[in-house]
């Protein structure tokens, strides 16, 4: 092959041109400049117009020298609502050969008065028309990448914030249907990679000064801020209480990011954030202010084509607990959420004061000895749902609790006084114990409605440790595939922990005490297995006002519990779930609608398949049932006319 010859004449010829043409370039440039900028300002105002209904008006701008813009009067308004942005003066400065290469690239900023609002009224908003999506113009939408689109997302992002700024006097303002929010900026500047500010918050009739300040540089994409109180008071978020009925306040928040970008096709976050002494409320979380005195993630995220992931070297700090986590979230084959916490071997008692005060408040003064690991395993896909992957596994290590808090289980075990709560009030007080004439041992219960109750609520309780892993995996899989809690897998040391230690709110704190309490009561093995049923059938509820196997024999049947038949202890097994509904199963004859015949059906044929019965035993099952207590005169004879009901098969669970 014959290679050309470039002479050296010809390279000088070509550089002096290329020189030439960018000198020229740059001088028409520099003439022409404002008049680009003002075809650059009409343009915008026809699209505001034209896309957006909305007026954009700048009285004047014009460049100085050839990097830097000033501009004054700016201000943008919807045809129909409320100002959006208005500004007195802005002057800033973008780096050239970057505009040369299709790259905005902004390097310092300067505003001097003006406002960003959102108004919401009961029309709309005048944010409306920014927020409408566009259509896509037909043919396939082609798949996110999700590294691809966050790292132009974010370099867009960084390459507006300049490594210069000087802001003053300039507001967000917030009006949610006449409830206002305003964050003032008296100061903020950037300068030598190190960010002040002085923020001054006011929402309604309160106001707060805050401070943001530390390390920025926005061009390596590394920072080191400290947020905080500017009166060493706390940080009150304002809005989201009005908005969400979230309460929330700190003392500061740190927040530091080490590195951002891309790394072999992968999108890299790695950074630290912190806050101390956070107080949080809300009705789903906890009844009263959840506080946690110091709490630190350092976290690891990972963005691929398809899969947005926590990586488990991340690690969350309470206190002296540390764990390590780790989240997935893919869309290879379907949609995929895995979980996994790690807590390497820490002492118990570490574990207990490190518990957020509020949350766990039944654990509050509770000491303990020993040691223990944990390790949680979950991992779903939507198109493999019963593949579900859910390992929970707790080693304890001379693990033993010394002194009770609030929640004393040992009681559990002699009399006590037992007050169910509904809706937050206390109903009458139930001795559970044999000074309560209404007080039934396990031994003269009928075996009936033992295995009855047994079979409906938790056929294993005899036999395992408080929770039944395929339960949870089942009623996880449900909950996720119809998109809301559908399904429960509460056992039977689960329902008396509740009833008798804690409430029937249903918050975050119930449920995670509900599972710590249960795990003691079980392995630190406080009672036996027919204390724990012996209790749970004298106090669970099986009607008005009806509390315990005593009363609702009465209630129901006339008769003692040792008395009742195969088909009346069916009726009140399943009568459990909903207990005040009961006079909602029969129809206007007073005979079990269908739906209440089919639960019995189901009931008893799995009663028959485990050998817990004889055919024997279902003798005069096909006669219809007859309530001869009190409970006859509340049947609601015409209203259950017109109730439909549907058989819960669906939650009697062999295993």
């Amino acid at each position: 092959m014959r290679r050309i010859a470039i002479s050296p004449k010809k390279i000088k010829i070509f550089v002096i041109s290329l020189l030439s043409f960018l000198v020229i370039g740059s001088i028409l440039l520099f003439i022409f400049r404002n008049v680009l900028l003002d075809q650059v300002i009409e343009k915008a105002v026809i699209k505001m117009q034209r896309d957006y209904q909305c007026n954009l008006v700048i009285k004047e701008a014009q460049f100085e020298g050839l990097d830097h813009i000033y501009m004054k009067a700016i201000s943008l308004k919807p045809m129909q609502g409320d100002t959006i942005v208005t500004i007195g003066e802005l002057k800033t400065g973008f780096n050239f050969w970057k505009i040369l290469t299709g790259t905005l690239q902004v390097t310092d900023l300067s505003i001097n008065r003006g406002y960003i609002q959102w108004v919401k009224t009961a029309e709309g908003s005048n944010f409306d028309a920014f927020l409408k999506s566009k259509k896509e113009a037909g043919g396939t939408k082609k798949a996110t990448d999700y590294a691809d689109f966050v790292n132009r997302l974010t370099t867009r992002f960084l390459n507006l914030i300049p490594t210069q700024m000087q802001v003053e006097g300039f507001a967000l303002k917030v009006n949610d249907k006449g409830h206002q929010t305003q964050l003032d900026f008296t100061q903020l500047t950037l300068n030598n990679n190190q960010l002040e500010s002085q923020i001054k918050v006011a929402e309604n009739n309160k106001t707060q000064w805050w401070r943001l300040a530390g390390f920025a540089d926005p061009r390596n994409r590394k920072t080191d801020l400290l947020f905080k109180n500017l009166h060493h008071d706390t940080v009150q978020l304002p809005f989201i209480q009005h908005q969400f009925h979230l309460k929330t306040a700190f003392k500061s928040a740190r927040f530091q990011l080490k590195n951002l970008g891309m790394e072999q096709g992968e999108f890299h976050a790695n950074g630290m954030a912190s806050i101390h002494k956070l107080i949080i409320n809300h009705p789903k979380i906890a009844s009263k202010d959840v506080a946690i005195q110091q709490a630190q993630v350092d976290f690891h995220w990972i963005l691929g084509e398809r899969q947005i992931q926590l990586d488990s070297n991340s690690q969350i700090t309470l206190g002296k607990l540390k764990c390590r986590p780790y989240l997935l979230y893919a869309q290879e084959k379907g949609k995929t959420i895995a979980l996994q916490l790690k807590i390497p071997k820490t002492k118990a008692q570490d574990f207990i004061t490190a518990l957020p005060k509020g949350l766990f408040s039944h654990f509050e003064g509770m000491q303990a000895s020993g040691n223990f690991s944990y390790q949680l395993d979950f991992k779903f896909n939507e198109q493999q749902p019963n593949d579900l992957v859910f390992e929970s596994k707790l080693q304890p290590e001379n693990l033993k609790i010394t002194h009770y808090g609030a929640a004393d289980l040992r009681k559990i075990n002699s009399g006590f006084i037992y007050r169910a709560i509904e809706n937050g009030i206390a109903q009458r007080p139930i001795i559970v114990g044999p000074e309560n004439l209404m007080y039934t041992p396990l031994s003269a219960i009928s075996p009936y409605l033992q295995k009855c109750v047994l079979t409906s609520e938790d056929p294993s309780f005899m036999h395992h440790s408080g929770f039944i892993s395929e339960a949870f995996k089942q009623s996880i899989a449900k909950n996720i595939r119809t998109k809301k809690f559908a399904r429960g897998a509460s056992t039977i040391s689960m329902q008396l922990v509740k009833n008798v230690f804690l409430t029937r709110e249903k918050t975050l704190s119930r449920k995670l005490e509900e599972i710590l309490l249960v795990y003691i009561l079980e392995k630190q093995r406080i009672a036996t297995k027919e204390r724990m049923l012996e209790v749970y059938f004298n106090i669970i509820e099986w009607g008005p006002n009806v509390y315990g196997i005593g009363e609702a024999a009465q209630y129901y049947f006339q008769k003692k519990p040792e008395a009742l038949t195969f088909k009346e202890s069916l009726y009140l097994a399943t009568i459990i779930p909903k207990p005040k509904g009961f006079m909602y199963r029969f129809d206007s004859d007073r005979k079990e609608k269908k739906f209440a015949l089919q639960q019995q059906n189901f009931l008893t044929q799995l009663m028959l398949r485990r050998k817990w019965i004889t055919p024997e035993d279902t003798l005069g099952y096909s006669q219809p049932l007859q309530l001869t207590g009190e409970a006859l005169s509340r049947l609601k004879t015409k209203v259950a006319d017109t109730i439909q009901s549907e058989p819960l098969l669906d939650e009697f669970i062999e295993f």
